[in-house]
């Protein structure tokens, strides 16, 4: 089988990238706990580890012309006059890549939420934090894993993108604890469950809708997570401090917002990005899209205390601030309930291959 470093469909810089750092490190000579509902999270955190090895069935393969079994309008340039005249082959190779890029952002942004919450452990100044920030560690070194294994049957992956890289960057390089919570486990970690759940709920290949639905499950524990830490320590900060989280916050928005377009897959299959960004943009999906991405940060932001006039304005203006009164409890409710429900599923798979297994075991005695 190949490596992952063979498949990159685009050349690397390089092998590694290397962010300096400067922070303090904080020990807590006071152990005990000061929060219930952090250390519920801990508890919780450490009973719903998973190994991505056992719980997935890996044998499962992709489709050949859609491997994640997508419908048609989740390929953004779906209608757009060059993809249209393709033969099937050369549209089959193109949701490939497409698909292939996306999950590339997912695998490389687990990562950077791995340095990140290691981070965190380091970082933060409460002992509470620190345990259940150590269950996250675990979880997204296996989120790294699974889309590594699932990337593999793709045969292709993407560098990471420049405004992720941008962002993840800029949230490694400050100082304060707070900004990693906030670039990490606010807009990274909630754009990235609002994009897996469009996979996890459209895609019809059972083997990508699992692993979304699985790492979906761990995720919206780390946002809860954030959200906690947070709506503790803003109200303590002077507005000057918090009008500067909030800069923060819209320009990691966009940022985000403006990862999805894909113009390394686009120039690396031969089409013009220009045209397939305006096909994009006019055919109303990016704005779709990109807008749905927000149903998992704006509540966050809201509740931890980050809902200024700058940042309410900000929002408006990217015409996402609907999303703003979601019932954050409610998605990660069904986050999980969905995640059992694959393992209902799974379950029942296999209890009926074991039984026809059975019988013809019996059958072949009888004979």
């Amino acid at each position: 089988m190949k490596q992952i470093k063979d498949m990159y469909a685009l050349a690397l810089d390089d092998s590694h990238w290397d962010v300096p750092q400067d922070y303090d490190v904080m020990f807590n000579w006071e152990y005990d706990p000061e929060r219930t509902a952090m250390m519920g999270l801990y508890q919780k955190g450490k009973e719903m580890q998973w190994d991505a090895e056992t719980r997935i069935d890996w044998s499962q393969e992709l489709d050949e012309d859609n491997p994640e079994q997508l419908p048609d309008e989740m390929l953004p340039i779906n209608g757009m006059a060059e993809f249209e005249k393709m033969s099937r082959k050369e549209k089959a190779n193109v949701r490939k890549h497409f698909q292939a890029w996306q999950l590339a952002q997912f695998m490389q942004g687990e990562q950077g939420a791995l340095i990140c919450t290691a981070k965190i452990v380091t970082q933060v100044p409460d002992m509470d934090s620190k345990f259940y920030a150590s269950t996250q560690v675990i979880d997204e070194a296996r989120h790294v894993e699974a889309y590594k294994k699932l990337l593999s049957k793709f045969e292709v992956v993407y560098p990471m993108t420049k405004p992720l890289k941008d962002l993840i960057e800029q949230t490694l390089r400050d100082s304060r604890w707070d900004m990693t919570y906030l670039g990490m486990q606010v807009v990274i970690e909630g754009l990235a469950l609002a994009s897996f759940a469009q996979i996890r709920d459209n895609a019809q290949n059972p083997l990508c809708a699992a692993v979304n639905a699985y790492v979906m499950q761990d995720e919206s524990r780390h946002v809860a997570f954030g959200r906690l830490a947070l709506r503790d320590y803003y109200p303590q900060l002077t507005q000057a401090e918090r009008d500067e989280r909030e800069e923060f916050l819209l320009e990691a928005s966009y940022l985000m917002r403006d990862r999805f377009d894909a113009v390394e897959v686009w120039q690396n299959l031969g089409l013009d990005p220009v045209k397939c960004g305006e096909h994009m943009y006019n055919s109303g999906f990016m704005e779709m899209f990109r807008n749905s991405l927000f149903t998992r940060i704006l509540p966050i932001v809201k509740d931890v205390g980050l809902w200024g006039d700058k940042i309410r304005t900000g929002y408006e203006q990217m015409g996402v601030i609907q999303y703003a009164d979601q019932d954050v409890q409610a998605l990660q409710d069904e986050d999980e309930s969905i995640a059992r429900e694959f393992d209902a599923r799974a379950a029942h798979i296999a209890s009926i291959a074991a039984r026809a297994q059975g019988m013809n075991a019996g059958a072949s005695a009888a004979e």
